[in-house]
């Protein structure tokens, strides 16, 4: 396992810069968990409210169920300020207007940190990403790399390339659990053989692995790609 630095504490304010809901609790609730608690300010920002996302369900009706999941999962972890675009679900793309939202976003809010999903091609061999992930982590790279004094000092994906880590405590990871579990008709859906608390504990034991540079305590990992 490669060593990796710990990720910086010198900041008030994160945007979190996903495409649907459930993106941030598949692997960066702990850490949010941990920084909101530490009195630091987190906001979201998703590109669409996921309504193309419950097989079977309607996206008139699939999409504010969705938003809702959202935010009742954004409270388990300490975050109140969610954001939803209005970009349609499973049509993300790397566009003039969503590079415009993310640039008016991260010029209005401020943020010391923007903590964007992961724009590779595969989480892992065999398991590819999905193409609006990848079009949404390309306008965010971007986007923010064409701003000029108002950008933010560090600009991070959350996926399997991390640089930096920061460790996570028993209580961030219970809150995570919640946080992810919270998406319930989502992964009902998504699984129905397997309890949702149960999808839910597993997605983020498997994104908090314990590591030997972090004194052998669990740790959520970011890449560093701008600052």
């Amino acid at each position: 396992m490669t060593a990796l630095l710990p990720f910086p504490d010198d900041w008030q304010t994160a945007l979190v810069l996903v495409a649907h809901p459930d993106d941030p609790e598949y692997g960066m609730a702990a850490a949010v968990h941990r920084w909101t608690h530490e009195g630091k300010r987190v906001v979201y920002g998703l590109a669409t409210s996921g309504e193309a996302g419950i097989e079977g369900m309607a996206p008139e009706e699939c999409g504010p169920l969705r938003e809702d999941e959202q935010r009742a999962s954004a409270a388990e972890v300490g975050v109140s300020e969610v954001e939803f675009w209005g970009f349609p679900d499973s049509e993300v793309f790397n566009t003039g207007p969503l590079r415009a939202k993310v640039a008016e976003a991260v010029e209005r809010i401020r943020p010391d940190v923007v903590l964007a999903t992961y724009g590779g091609p595969e989480w892992a061999p065999g398991f590819p990403n999905q193409r609006d992930h990848m079009e949404f982590a390309a306008a965010v790279r971007q986007a923010v790399g064409e701003l000029r004094g108002t950008g933010p000092r560090w600009l991070f994906e959350n996926g399997p390339l991390a640089t930096h880590a920061v460790a996570v405590s028993h209580a961030d990871i219970e809150a995570a659990v919640r946080s992810l579990a919270e998406h319930r008709e989502y992964l009902r859906v998504l699984d129905p053989d397997t309890p949702v608390a149960e999808q839910a504990q597993r997605q983020v034991e498997m994104t908090t692995p314990a590591r030997e540079d972090f004194g052998g305590r669990r740790a959520v990992g970011f890449e560093l790609v701008g600052r």
